[in-house]
């Protein structure tokens, strides 16, 4: 079992920044591959990034490439997302999740467990 909770949502104007962290508790964590997603009112939840357990790889939405790092400290259990250069379509609620899949992690099925969300608000 993995319990995971996000933290570093908020109100941002375009083009500012934001650092979104996901501290799990329970077992493994190093284990797991780690992903983002978000969601945004009306709309199905989408992929944003994904970490494999050693980082060895990572997979970016193209609507983020260039704009958000997904990071992880497995002595920490924390998964970050660092989001530079926000854009009022980037408004949505963000949400961690942890998984076993061997795929890339592009699907909310490949998940586990999921984090309760935060919310990120981007002005005009």
């Amino acid at each position: 079992q993995v319990q995971l909770a996000e933290s570093g949502g908020g109100l941002v104007q375009a083009g500012g920044s934001l650092r979104l962290s996901c501290a799990a508790s329970g077992r493994a964590f190093s284990s797991y591959t780690m992903g983002w997603f978000r969601q945004a009112p009306g709309k199905e939840r989408e992929f944003v990034q994904s970490i494999t357990w050693n980082a060895g790889r990572i997979y970016v939405a193209d609507s983020v490439k260039g704009r958000f790092t997904i990071s992880r400290d497995n002595a920490k259990n924390t998964v970050y997302l660092q989001m530079n250069n926000l854009k009022p379509e980037d408004t949505a609620v963000y949400y961690c999740a942890a998984g076993h899949g061997s795929g890339n992690g592009f699907s909310v099925n490949e998940y586990d467990y999921w984090g309760q969300g935060t919310q990120v608000t981007v002005s005009s």
